[in-house]
């Protein structure tokens, strides 16, 4: 049997969001997010998770769940929380952040390495103040706010990009 994209179970509703605290809400927007990647992705085989649908660019929905799962990586654990970890899956002078050298055959180690990415920088954040600075690899003073704003940003970005890579795949469309 062939492994495919799991379903995902939404655990945020957008609707429930909109009279909670600040914390709650960066949070809940963050896991939506995910979650939609991840739906995007829900019930495909390794293959088309890593088939380019959308010429001339060379973006794959697998392509996009490694990316994150660096992004993620980079700005929470490593940046803020300051950890000494190397890459998911690329070095940080490629600039692609986990994009290139996507391979079908990997998707289940891929999904599950995003999972634990996940896991791990939802502990790096945990018990810290929205307030708590740190100094970027360019020298600028930053807020973990900060880091939860942009991180909407990215997955709202790729999310976009991740609809038209799956209604190219099989004709599916919704969030």
């Amino acid at each position: 049997m062939v492994w495919t994209a799991p379903p995902v179970e939404r655990t945020v509703q957008l609707g429930d969001l909109g009279t909670v605290t600040e914390r709650q809400m960066l949070e809940g927007w963050l896991n939506w997010h995910r979650e939609t990647l991840l739906a995007k992705c829900a019930g495909l085989e390794p293959a088309a998770l890593a088939r380019t649908t959308v010429e001339p660019s060379d973006l794959t929905l697998l392509g996009l769940v490694r990316h994150m799962a660096e992004v993620e990586r980079w700005w929470f654990r490593r940046s803020f929380a300051g950890e000494e970890i190397g890459d998911v899956f690329t070095s940080p002078s490629d600039g692609n952040e986990g994009l290139d050298e996507v391979h079908a055959a990997d998707a289940e180690r891929d999904f599950g390495l995003f999972r634990a990415e996940v896991i791990a920088c939802d502990a790096a954040a945990a018990g810290h103040d929205l307030d708590e600075t740190f100094v970027s690899s360019r020298g600028v003073s930053l807020s973990l706010r900060w880091v939860y704003v942009l991180m909407i940003q990215e997955y709202a970005r790729h999310n976009g990009h991740a609809d038209f890579l799956r209604e190219r795949t099989d004709g599916t469309t919704g969030d």
